[in-house]
């Protein structure tokens, strides 16, 4: 028995993890085709990063020799051998071989009673530098670097001395150069450091986790894993859930198929599942948007004409004064809209209570009767920079009477005009509503181009190319004030 318990107890230590999984209703992949292409900026970015490293004062005597060493400028960077890809379960690595930094400074010398002030210009040749990035999921679900671990290394240096006494300055030019760099190889990585810890991470503060989609409701993009890291790729599973904003804390579980994606040949891919369209509908409809009053000059003519043709017997039963009394639609969605996705395409289906009422003058609205009506929207997905958009076509209708089969077969005559009706003012309220779009979890100067969309069974896969259309370095202004990466302008002496 004893035995039988243990057993008991190990198998639900190994269920409970595995009921605490959440599935992912967004996915990201960036693959190394978009990160060749990330590859440039960061370059760029790097490149102007270390630019700004300013090394100290450095003064030095050697016997007779006295020197001072200001105004230690970088001139020009050439980072052609540089790389950027991925290391499997880490992160990124943006590695610099071979590489060179050339830089301008000031000297003053003082020899004997000689005195001789000008500019040097100097070289670092052999320049490597290897930056590893750890990417996590913070507490708050955003993307983040967390750490880095970078080594820098100058094989040599070189100057070049212009005045008369060269071979005085090739003598100093062993001490110059040994100094500056040691310098420059503590100044490079630090400058990496604070460049991708602040500037990187404040950026990354700038995608949406959770925010409002309009006035009714918000979406949860928050990270629900740390990322994963292949050699080809960077995915990033995401909740992917809408809210309703005047209840922003209202549960809602994912029974959806979780999405896959398999391809590598594009930048980028966006997968959705059909929990991420659910929820959307959940919480528009616990918003009470899914209502609509039709009257007065919202009613079509002929439907007017046929409403008061079919219902003129209750009119009449009711109180023959009212056959003149205006006529009214009242639409209201009585449950949820649910999704479907096949490989054959997105479709939506939606039912709702169809009142029809008469308003007597002064009084209060009289049901004259009640339907059910039944609506299959197909539903076409696009994305337009980094906004995703929904296009709805109705593609079947129904109505049937709540109250007999016998009024249900009176209310034949009402599907055609009924269904233009929706065509004609509900369905077009709707899309009014989906062709904003709703963001996706991208940086600002960051857009989906060459989008494809593909069809799956339970999700929809959106492969597509990056386009920049802002630098690294404004796409970070953009989200902070960027501080040139300095280091304390004190006198060394060496």
């Amino acid at each position: 028995m004893t035995s039988l318990l243990l057993a008991l107890l190990f198998l639900l230590s190994l269920a409970s993890p595995m009921a605490a999984a959440e599935p992912a209703g967004c996915k990201i992949r960036i693959t190394d085709r978009g990160l060749e292409m990330l590859k440039f900026e960061t370059q760029k970015f790097v490149e102007e990063e270390l630019s700004n490293i300013s090394m100290p004062e450095m003064k030095g005597k050697d016997g007779r020799f006295q020197y001072t060493i200001t105004d230690v400028k970088i001139t020009e960077l050439n980072l052609s051998h540089a790389d950027l890809r991925f290391i499997p379960d880490v992160g990124l690595l943006f590695d610099v071989q071979n590489s060179s930094i050339s830089l301008s400074f000031q000297r003053r010398i003082l020899y004997w009673f000689f005195y001789d002030t000008g500019n040097i210009n100097a070289s670092a040749e052999g320049v490597n530098i290897n930056t590893a990035v750890n990417l996590i999921r913070d507490n708050e679900g955003r993307l983040k670097i967390n750490n880095i671990s970078c080594d820098a290394k100058i094989k040599k240096m070189r100057a070049e001395f212009s005045g008369t006494l060269g071979r005085v300055y090739d003598f100093l030019a062993r001490f110059l150069t040994t100094g500056m760099r040691f310098f420059l190889n503590q100044q490079i990585c630090p400058a990496l450091n604070h460049a991708a810890l602040v500037h990187v991470n404040s950026m990354l503060e700038t995608i949406p986790v959770r925010t409002e989609v309009d006035q009714y409701i918000g979406i949860d993009y928050s990270l629900i894993s740390d990322p994963v890291v292949t050699s080809q790729s960077l995915d990033m599973n995401f909740r992917g859930m809408f809210f309703d904003l005047s209840n922003q804390n209202l549960p809602l579980v994912n029974y959806a198929v979780e999405p896959v994606i398999r391809e590598y040949d594009r930048m980028v891919y966006l997968a959705l599942s059909e929990f991420f369209f659910d929820s959307g509908m959940f919480s528009y409809y616990s918003a009470g948007i899914f209502q609509m009053h039709i009257v007065n000059e919202k009613m079509p003519k002929d439907l007017e004409v046929l409403l008061r043709t079919t219902y003129f017997g209750t009119i009449i039963m009711l109180n023959p004064a009212l056959v003149d009394a205006p006529l009214s639609l009242q639409l209201a969605v009585n449950s949820p809209p649910k999704t479907s996705i096949k490989t054959s395409g997105a479709t939506v289906v939606m039912t709702a209570i169809v009142k029809v009422m008469i308003l007597p003058p002064g009084q209060p609205p009289v049901q004259l009767s009640s339907m059910t009506m039944e609506a299959k929207f197909n539903a076409k997905v696009s994305m337009r920079g980094k906004r995703l958009a929904v296009h709805a076509d109705l593609r079947r209708f129904k109505i049937f009477s709540n109250q007999s089969a016998l009024e249900s077969l009176a209310l034949i005559p009402l599907q055609a005009p009924l269904k233009t009706m929706l065509q004609m003012s509900v369905v077009p309220l709707i899309n009014n509503w989906t062709k904003r779009g709703v963001r996706i979890p991208l940086a600002d100067g960051i857009d989906f181009i060459e989008e494809v969309v593909e069809y799956h069974n339970g999700f929809i896969v959106i492969g597509a190319n990056l386009h920049f259309s802002k630098g690294l370095r404004e796409m970070i202004a953009g989200s902070s004030d960027i501080e040139p990466t300095t280091s304390n302008s004190t006198s060394t002496t060496v």
